[in-house]
């Protein structure tokens, strides 16, 4: 009984953890080279353009954030790299460029996804036990990498949506939206775990994130399963 529950474990954890890693290492690594594409070489000095996982991993973004999400039975497992620094002075037009760099992530995570719903066609290729794991992986490198792009789109600093929205805002409304980065992660902290945790308590659903989340991510992972072939 212990033996296949340790097994089902390690199953779960092999089919989530190598599309985690690639979801994050290419969004970061996205994001570092279009900013030297535009003029700021900062992450490439730093190495940070590369997809090399381990230049990318944060201890509890990368490991612990998904393993958490996973432990307490989320609708929603993601997580998030060590990120990429950018100078955004350094850019060619900083309030323009900022919105590309901003996009640079979220849209190489579509991109990842759209490949994961091709490379699903190769499934029959594989033996019943490899290709069992083969497509339980590709589903959820599908899922992750367009929950990843939804979320990063959320116009809250200093995630990529709040990026993207200070670089639209006109210059005096942006400085002032910008100031609320230093209170991003806070927010983010009480969507993801406080407010679901004070909803268990008193018998209500309190999953703001799921509400925000759910409608564009089904929408999305539909319209890549339908483009792909899938559906």
């Amino acid at each position: 009984m212990f033996g296949q529950g340790f097994s089902a474990i390690l199953y779960q954890v092999s089919i989530w953890v190598l599309p985690v890693v690639i979801a994050i290492t290419f969004h970061e690594a996205a994001h570092g080279w279009v900013a030297d594409r535009l003029g700021d070489d900062t992450a490439r000095r730093m190495g940070r353009v590369t997809f090399n996982p381990l230049r990318h991993v944060d201890r509890f973004g990368t490991i612990i954030l998904p393993g958490l999400l996973l432990l307490i039975h989320s609708p929603f497992v993601f997580g998030y790299a060590k990120p990429v620094p950018v100078n955004f002075g350094r850019l060619h037009s900083p309030k323009r460029d900022m919105i590309w760099v901003a996009l640079a992530g979220p849209a190489i995570n579509i991109a990842l996804a759209v490949a994961a719903g091709i490379l699903y066609h190769l499934t029959p290729y594989f033996s019943p036990a490899i290709g069992g794991w083969y497509a339980d992986t590709l589903e959820r490198a599908l899922i992750i990498n367009v929950v990843l792009a939804v979320f990063n789109m959320l116009p809250i600093p200093p995630l990529d949506g709040g990026r993207v929205l200070t670089g639209l805002l006109p210059r005096p409304l942006a400085y002032r939206f910008a100031r609320v980065e230093r209170y991003g992660m806070l927010v983010l902290i009480a969507l993801l775990f406080l407010a679901p945790m004070v909803g268990t308590q008193l018998g209500i659903d309190l999953n703001f994130l799921g509400w925000m989340l759910g409608p564009p991510v089904d929408f999305v992972i539909n319209a890549i399963v339908v483009i792909t072939g899938n559906g």
